[in-house]
C-alpha cells in the first residue's frame, strides 16, 4: 500500500528493453519460472541503443557471434552488421520467447526506494507524454539501462558557434530529414561513431560533396571482414547451435588474445596495427600523423571498420582526415589552430556520450539517499550497501552481451538461492579498509568526465572488474552466490 492506494507488485522489475533487458527477461523466465516480472521502458520501442541511433551506417564494432545472445544463434550473413539488423534481432528474440508481452513502453523510472521492513522496492515512474506519476513495487530490481544519457550527448564548447551559418548535427539525435547529398560535411571526432559516419556519408547515391574527419588526436583503427569466413564454414559442417557456439568461442578467444597481447607488448601491437593501416592506405598516406595515437593500445576502446570501408574512402579520395584542433567557428566553417580553414555546410559533432548509470533514477535505502560514487561495485553487477538490486554492465574490451549474459545467470542463481534458504534480502557489504579505485581504467574523455560519479572498484575480487570473460565465466556461472561479503536476511517474500 502507498498512501492508501494499492500498488501493483512483481517479483522482479527489469528496467530497460534493450539488448541486455531482453536477455535478462529470457534468463529470468527460463531459470526462475516461478518469479513474476515486468519490463519498463522509457522509450516507445524496444532496442535501446539500436533504436535510438539512426545516423547513416550505424553499426556495431563487435561481431554478432559475441554481441548476440548465447541462447539464440545469430543467423545473419555478416558478423559485423548494421544497427537495424541488430534491432530486428532483439525484436525477433523478444517475440520468440513472449518477452514482448511483458514490456510497458513510455514508463521512465525516476526513483526507487527500498524498505527493509517490507522487503520491497517502491518504484516511481513517469508514464506517457503527460508524465503521469505511477508506482510499482518489486522484490528485486534489475537495471538494464546501459551506461549513457539517452536524452543528452556530449558537446564541447567552441568559440564562434553562433556565427556558423551551416547546420550542426549530433549523431545521437540524427534528423530524419537531413539531406547531405552534395554538401560539404565535417565530422568532428575519431571514435567508433566518426569512423562509421565518414564512409557512410562519402559513398552511395546520397554522397556528400566532401567529407572530412576532423580529429584532435588519432585513434587505433583496424579492419576486419564484415563476414566471418570461418563461422560460415562452421555453418556448413555443423548444426546451427554447434556452429554458433564454435564461432562464438573462436571470437571470444581472439578478442582475449588481441587484448592481452596489446597490454603485454604495446609497442609490438602498435607496429602491427600501423602495418595494417599502411597496407590499407598506401605508402604515401601519413599514417604517423593520423593513425598513431599517443596512448597505448586499449587505454581507450579500439575501433573496428568492416571490410576497411574507412580506409577505402580515404585511399580513393572520397573523404579526408585532418588531425588538428579547433580554434573557432566562423560563418562558413572551422578555423583550426594551424590556421587552416575547413569549409562546411554541415558539422557532425561525433564528440561522445554523457555517461549515466541507472537511467538517471535516484535510489533510497530505508530513507537514506544513495550516492553511487560512495559505493563499490560487487562482481560488476551490484552495489555495496544496496539490497536486491543488480545492473547489467558489459565489457569495455569485448562484446557487451558476454558479460550481461553471465550477470543475468548469476542474478537468477542468487534469486533461487534466496528462495531455497528463505532469504528476502541480499546486500553486498564493503569490506572495512578496502580502498576504492576508479571503476574503469580507460583514458577516454567520456570515462574521465564520469569517474567522480561512478562506483569504485577494489584491488581484488569480489570488488574487482577484471574484464576477462573466462574468469567471469567461472565466477558468475559457477562461483558461490553466498560470498562472505553478501549479507542475507530471512523473512517472508512480499506478494502482490
Amino acid at each position: 500500500m502507498l498512501h492508501g492506494v494499492t500498488t501493483e507488485h512483481v517479483d522482479v522489475l527489469i528496467i530497460g528493453a534493450g539488448l541486455s533487458g531482453v536477455g535478462a527477461a529470457y534468463h529470468l523466465q527460463t531459470l526462475c519460472p516461478d518469479r513474476s516480472y515486468a519490463i519498463v521502458e522509457a522509450r516507445e520501442a524496444m532496442g535501446g541503443t539500436w533504436d535510438l541511433f539512426r545516423y547513416p551506417g550505424v553499426r556495431s564494432d563487435s561481431d554478432m557471434f559475441t554481441l548476440g545472445y548465447r541462447f539464440r544463434p545469430w543467423t545473419g550473413g555478416k558478423a559485423i552488421t548494421d544497427g537495424p539488423s541488430i534491432k530486428a534481432y532483439i525484436e525477433d528474440t523478444a517475440r520468440a520467447y513472449g518477452i514482448d508481452r511483458k514490456i510497458r513502453y513510455g514508463h521512465r523510472v525516476v526513483s526507487a526506494a527500498w524498505s527493509s521492513t517490507a522487503a520491497r522496492w517502491t518504484v516511481t515512474m513517469e508514464v506517457g507524454a503527460t508524465r503521469e506519476r505511477r508506482t510499482l513495487s518489486a522484490h528485486f530490481l534489475y537495471t538494464c539501462t546501459g551506461y549513457y544519457d539517452y536524452a543528452k550527448g556530449y558537446l564541447p564548447e567552441w568559440a564562434g558557434t553562433g556565427e556558423f551559418r551551416g547546420r550542426f548535427v549530433h549523431p545521437q539525435f540524427w534528423p530524419g530529414d537531413l539531406d547531405y547529398s552534395g554538401k560539404r560535411v565535417v565530422v568532428i571526432g575519431s571514435g567508433a561513431t566518426a569512423v562509421t559516419l565518414v564512409p557512410a556519408m562519402a559513398e552511395g547515391p546520397r554522397a556528400a560533396a566532401s567529407v572530412t574527419m576532423l580529429q584532435r588526436s588519432p585513434t587505433y583503427v583496424a579492419s576486419l571482414p564484415a563476414a566471418d569466413g570461418i563461422a560460415n564454414v562452421f555453418r556448413e559442417v555443423m548444426s546451427e547451435d554447434a556452429a554458433y557456439a564454435a564461432a562464438r568461442w573462436k571470437n571470444i578467444l581472439r578478442q582475449m588474445l588481441f587484448f592481452n597481447v596489446a597490454r603485454a607488448w604495446p609497442g609490438f601491437f602498435r607496429r602491427l596495427i600501423q602495418k595494417g593501416n599502411r597496407a590499407e592506405l598506401g605508402p604515401t598516406f601519413d599514417v604517423d600523423t593520423h593513425f598513431n595515437p599517443k596512448y597505448n593500445p586499449w587505454d581507450e576502446r579500439f575501433c573496428i571498420v568492416p571490410d576497411g570501408d574507412l580506409f577505402r574512402v580515404l585511399r580513393e579520395g572520397r573523404a579526408d582526415i585532418v588531425t588538428d584542433q579547433i580554434a573557432r567557428f566562423d560563418a562558413t566553417g572551422i578555423v583550426l589552430t594551424s590556421g587552416r580553414h575547413l569549409e562546411a555546410d554541415i558539422v557532425v559533432t561525433a564528440t561522445g556520450l554523457v555517461v549515466q548509470l541507472l537511467g538517471g533514477m535516484t535510489l533510497e535505502v530505508d530513507g537514506q539517499r544513495i550516492n553511487l560514487a560512495d559505493t563499490m561495485a560487487y562482481r560488476g553487477m551490484m552495489y555495496s550497501g544496496v539490497p536486491n538490486l543488480a545492473s547489467a554492465f558489459g565489457y569495455t574490451n569485448a562484446s557487451w552481451t558476454l558479460k550481461c549474459d553471465l550477470t543475468s545467470e548469476h542474478v537468477c542463481r542468487l534469486l533461487n538461492y534466496m528462495d531455497a534458504k528463505g532469504y528476502v534480502q541480499a546486500t553486498p557489504q564493503r569490506d572495512p579498509g578496502v580502498e576504492g579505485e576508479p571503476v574503469l581504467d580507460f583514458t577516454s574523455g567520456y570515462v574521465q568526465r564520469a569517474l567522480p560519479f561512478l562506483p569504485k572498484q577494489g584491488p581484488a575480487a569480489p570488488w574487482r572488474l577484471y574484464q576477462n570473460y573466462i574468469r567471469d565465466l567461472f565466477l558468475l556461472r559457477h562461483g558461490k552466490v553466498d560470498h562472505r561479503v553478501m549479507q542475507f536476511r530471512r523473512g517472508e517474500r512480499p506478494r502482490a
